[in-house]
């Protein structure tokens, strides 16, 4: 008797394990369906493939203690990247570095917007420093809403704003993305102009000696 449950403890502990499974179930069912594009923003955000893996376990763990049965979120998608959101700026805050990667792949987007296709274009050196000079804000709404493809009303939600706030944040990123570009491809018009100067004036070049 002394090792039993009385039938008051055993609806207890029925009542406990219930949202457990479901808490489990449900996590398990968006592991399945988004784990790939969590990751896939992570290492974006963070440029470490490693710490990317660990920071996407994180966030699935996140959302299975933040779940409530009783309180389940409409766009589980947007919640789920409004978690991983928070786990990055937390991670990034706490090493005060901001760091991007230029992205190619797909979009779910019929007509790209210029921002979109100079990221498919794979800008490198240059598309990294413009999203380096513009606000963390206004990047995190750039690579949600041009590489990740959410709506304005899920951006709103993983950003915490009012959807109007979420579009004007996202008018803003999108100018300041096209000025930072704009002033690095000058800065490397400049340095290949200044290289190529360099070369002519090289005293003992190829060009000049005969062979």
């Amino acid at each position: 008797r002394g090792e039993s449950m009385t039938d008051e403890q055993a609806r207890g502990a029925e009542i406990d394990v219930q949202p457990t499974l479901e808490a489990r179930a449900f996590v398990e069912a968006l592991f399945a369906r988004h784990h790939s594009e969590i990751y896939a923003y992570l290492v974006r955000m963070v440029r470490d493939p490693d710490l990317a893996a660990d920071l996407t376990q994180d966030a699935f763990v996140k959302a299975y203690r933040a779940y409530d049965p009783l309180g389940k979120p409409d766009n589980a998608r947007a919640w789920l990247y409004q978690i991983a959101h928070r786990v990055a700026i937390d991670e990034l805050r706490r090493r005060k570095v901001i760091r991007f990667v230029p992205f190619v792949g797909q979009s779910r987007g019929a007509a790209p917007s210029v921002e979109r296709l100079a990221m498919d274009a794979r800008l490198s050196g240059e598309l990294v420093r413009a999203l380096a000079r513009i606000p963390e804000r206004q990047r995190a709404a750039l690579l949600l809403a041009e590489v990740h493809d959410l709506s304005g009303l899920e951006l709103a939600a993983v950003l915490g704003v009012s959807h109007v706030a979420a579009r004007a944040l996202l008018t803003r990123a999108r100018e300041s993305l096209r000025q930072a570009l704009a002033t690095e491809q000058a800065a490397v018009a400049e340095r290949d102009a200044a290289t190529d100067r360099g070369a002519g004036l090289a005293p003992g070049s190829s060009e000049g000696r005969g062979r």
